[in-house]
């Protein structure tokens, strides 16, 4: 990365602080990523171009080094930085990953920022997983995210009925939890279930997602007791009062992937040009009108050269 800008953390403790969001865009196709950096630059909006293990083991992503690869292709660091996205310890399989043989590849490699996923782990067993890798890559100057509660829709089954969720709170994080977990492990930023949910991967996964809430009072709670920036995954679906709401309550960054990936999948066929234009389209869509952040680049790096 060019060292006369602001690093990803410094850029990320920016959104937070000013009350406003950097949206991580998920690659699962190696060929969304340079319409999604157009996008953001076109907008002045900020973001994370993103990938998640997932989307190589079930989409065509191609693993870390071609993500690593085509991004150099294609990056504009004024508007953008890479971040390794999910990398579980145990998968949405239920199988052992080596999640620190593949975050330390990314690290190596020159990934900005990098996300372990311990959520399925008891919370002692997230913290010590997670401390190694904010050891590992703090070494580097790499920023680290994790995830502490329980965001569904990775599972290869049947979701349970959302409201039924949501009212039960059901995998909510406990703010209790995330400061024990976010002061012994040292993480940088921290992702929260407060009713967000994943875009589902099973055979359902052309279908419309939930209209998902959030509870922004759970959001409160956890925020004043951490104090770091606070992700939202599954943010495709949320009704948009909630996102912007929670963006006001400390959420600094906001992931999308459904919303850019099925408009690819339903054109790629007839035309890879025209599924092309949709991903540029959508996203530029999802930054002005559902996020509401565009000059968000404006508002963190102010002195960036235009």
């Amino acid at each position: 990365m060019n060292p006369s800008l602001p690093t990803t953390s410094e850029l990320m403790l920016r959104a937070f602080r000013a009350r406003t969001a950097v949206p991580g865009f998920n690659i699962p196709y190696l060929p969304m990523m340079a319409p999604v950096v157009r996008a953001l630059r076109d907008t002045r909006c900020f973001g994370l171009i993103m990938a998640a293990r997932l989307e190589w083991t079930k989409f065509q992503a191609g693993g870390i080094q071609p993500l690593f690869d085509e991004y150099q292709k294609v990056k504009d660091e004024r508007f953008t930085r890479l971040h390794l996205d999910h990398v579980p310890v145990i998968d949405e399989d239920q199988l052992l990953v080596d999640f620190e043989g593949d975050i330390g590849q990314a690290v190596a490699l020159g990934y900005d920022s990098v996300m372990v996923d311990g959520s399925r782990l008891s919370l002692a067993e997230n913290i010590a997983a997670t401390k190694r890798i904010v050891d590992l890559a703090h070494a580097q100057g790499v920023a680290v995210e994790a995830e502490l509660g329980a965001v569904f829709g990775h599972e290869s089954g049947p979701m349970p009925p959302y409201e039924e969720l949501f009212e039960s709170g059901r995998g909510f994080t406990d703010p209790a939890e995330a400061l024990e977990f976010v002061l012994g492990s040292g993480v940088d930023w921290l992702s929260v279930a407060i009713g967000s949910v994943h875009g589902v991967i099973s055979e359902k996964r052309t279908e419309k997602k939930v209209a998902a809430r959030l509870s922004i009072e759970r959001l409160d709670a956890i925020r004043e007791t951490i104090n770091i920036p606070i992700v939202l995954h599954g943010g495709t679906g949320i009704r948009k009062e909630y996102i912007i709401e929670s963006i006001r309550h400390g959420v600094a960054k906001i992931n999308v992937a459904t919303a850019i990936r099925q408009p690819y999948e339903a054109l790629l066929k007839e035309s890879p040009e025209k599924a092309l234009d949709a991903v540029y389209a959508e996203t530029v869509r999802v930054i002005r009108e559902d996020l509401e952040l565009e000059g968000s680049a404006d508002v963190i790096q102010p002195s960036r050269p235009a």
